[in-house]
């Protein structure tokens, strides 16, 4: 018989609801044994983003820089684009719409009320550098390898790139519904369980929607281009969007987004050129679910958002998402460096980033591969029949 497995939002949303079940049932020892763990794991994510930040960035960089031609430069600047409008789109409305919905310090009152389940010891792994000096340093290397000749270095960090992805996908990964588990025993401990769970099936509520209106605004736009009913390009996506709800991979999906793109009436070779990459750059549905879930965390903290500050994150992470690793959750995991590093997240409001992103990141993927339809739409509006 075939084994039935779980995926990572089936872990995930397990091990939330494990460890908000058994907070107020396991005794404070035990509790403490996870805090232990989870301390740990934060203090190993906190070495890692460095290097995952220059191990990604650095040589996706120096991949655009080598390869520059005019559709791809055009492709890379749309989707940028199309990413940052996202973001803003979704800060927009989360600042019309959460303060209604979430009760500000909600996080704080929780995090305070479990300081008694404390970790038994704290081992310190300072990282190797700061979060925006691994930055500037992966836009020098990544600048620089795409302008010098040879490809020593371009070898180099093309084999660091793996080793970031294997231990993305072989340590972090399979850890994160125990860590996930530990912040919602803790949390449960403390008493404030329901109450963050409450505020999360909301902002779920919420998320989902923008993500529908996201889609219909590419879809305005690419109608606008190519002069036809905007409804009608995107249902003929949408086998491109359940195909990724199903394998929760833009680059798994990528076979159907290219055969419905081109039955959208897109050049073969401009949709061959445009999906395969977009599925790596374009990540509106990703960027809009992390600004959502940042700003509904600061708000449970009684933080203030502050515009200016949002602005500069937004933009920020539309550049980090361009190296977001194809793996279940590795958009979350790129964009830590800057959450941590920005809008100063700590072990446990990092923790519930990755929770909230990953329950929802069928979604996201599926909001990613459509909208790669729309742009590939534009850009053939431009570029049909010439994919140099």
């Amino acid at each position: 018989m075939k084994k039935f497995k779980f995926g990572l939002v089936g872990r995930i949303i397990i091990a939330m609801l494990l460890g908000f079940l058994l907070g107020g049932v396991l005794p404070v020892g035990v509790t403490r044994i996870f805090t232990t763990f989870n301390g740990l794991f934060s203090q190993f994510l906190g070495f890692i983003i460095p290097l995952l930040i220059v191990g990604l960035v650095a040589p996706a960089i120096a991949d655009i820089g080598k390869k520059a031609g005019r559709m791809l430069l055009a492709t890379t600047l749309l989707a940028y684009i199309a990413t940052l409008l996202s973001g803003f789109a979704s800060y927009i409305t989360s600042m019309g719409i959460f303060p209604s919905l979430i009760t500000p310090g909600t996080l704080v009152s929780t995090l305070t009320k479990g300081a008694d389940a404390a970790p038994y010891f704290v081992i310190e792994i300072p990282p190797l550098m700061g979060v925006m000096t691994a930055l500037i340093l992966a836009f020098i290397l990544g600048l620089g390898m795409a302008h010098v000749a040879g490809n020593a270095m371009q070898n180099m960090f093309n084999d660091f790139r793996e080793i970031i992805y294997r231990t993305i996908g072989k340590v972090i990964i399979p850890l994160l519904p125990l860590f996930i588990f530990g912040i919602a025993l803790n949390m449960s401990y403390s008493g404030q369980a329901a109450t963050v769970l409450s505020v999360f099936i909301k902002i779920i509520g919420v998320i989902f929607v923008l993500h529908i209106a996201v889609l219909l605004f590419q879809y305005c736009v690419a109608g606008a281009f190519c002069r036809r009913n905007p409804l009608q390009l995107l249902w003929c996506m949408l086998p491109a969007y359940f195909t990724a709800l199903g394998t929760q991979s833009s680059a798994a999906t990528i076979p159907v987004t290219l055969r419905q793109t081109i039955y959208n009436g897109v050049n073969k070779d401009v949709a061959g050129f445009v999906i395969p990459l977009c599925a790596t750059i374009h990540l509106s549905g990703s960027t809009l679910k992390i600004v959502a879930c940042a700003i509904a965390l600061m708000m449970m903290q009684g933080t203030p958002v502050n515009g200016i500050d949002m602005a500069g994150f937004i933009l920020m992470l539309g550049v980090v998402m361009v190296a977001a690793p194809g793996v279940p959750g590795g958009a979350i995991m790129a964009a830590l460096g800057v959450l941590q590093s920005m809008l100063g997240f700590g072990e446990q409001e990092q923790a519930l980033m990755i929770a909230l992103y990953i329950t929802m990141d069928n979604f996201g993927t599926a909001c990613n591969v459509t909208g790669d339809g729309a742009l590939a739409i534009i850009i053939n509006r431009f570029y049909k029949g010439d994919a140099s």
